[in-house]
């Protein structure tokens, strides 16, 4: 291994600190979202499909594994008013589009391109594609062990 004396460090000191605000500035890197055709997945109907992504036996002792789906809205396309209570419960990231949930007792809310939310078992929401793109739901269903 080289010495390393004090100017050499004060150099190296220098060029990192130099370097700081670079990096600083630079964007956390985000997956594109999947372009998917009007005939990929599943029909749900009301503007919606399905796509299967994948599933992984969970690590988490409460659930036997983790099951991804992507529901693609349309612009303007939401769930049907009478959503069935959840079996499960799920995580929904939107990775594309920007979403109006509605869920009972609480007052809607908006979800963009980004963001999270969680659904729980025996509850129901309504999600509309409040946007003008074709809008991605990335939902991990925890399945029960």
């Amino acid at each position: 291994m080289e010495h390393l004396n004090r100017r050499s460090a004060l150099k190296f000191g220098l060029a990192a600190t130099a370097a700081t605000p670079v990096f600083s500035l630079a964007a956390p890197a985000e997956a594109a979202a999947p372009s998917y055709s009007v005939t990929d997945g599943m029909d749900l109907g009301h503007g919606r499909r399905m796509v299967e992504v994948g599933e992984q036996e969970s690590q988490i002792s409460a659930y036997k594994s983790i099951k991804i789906i992507d529901v693609i809205y349309q612009p303007g396309a939401s769930d049907p008013d009478d959503q069935p209570m959840m079996d499960m419960d799920m995580i929904c990231h939107i990775i594309a589009g920007e979403f109006k949930i509605e869920k009972k007792g609480i007052p809607a809310y908006t979800v963009k391109d980004g963001g999270l939310y969680s659904c729980g078992k025996g509850k129901s929401d309504k999600a509309t594609n409040i946007s003008n793109v074709v809008g991605i739901h990335r939902i991990a269903l925890l399945i029960p062990a």
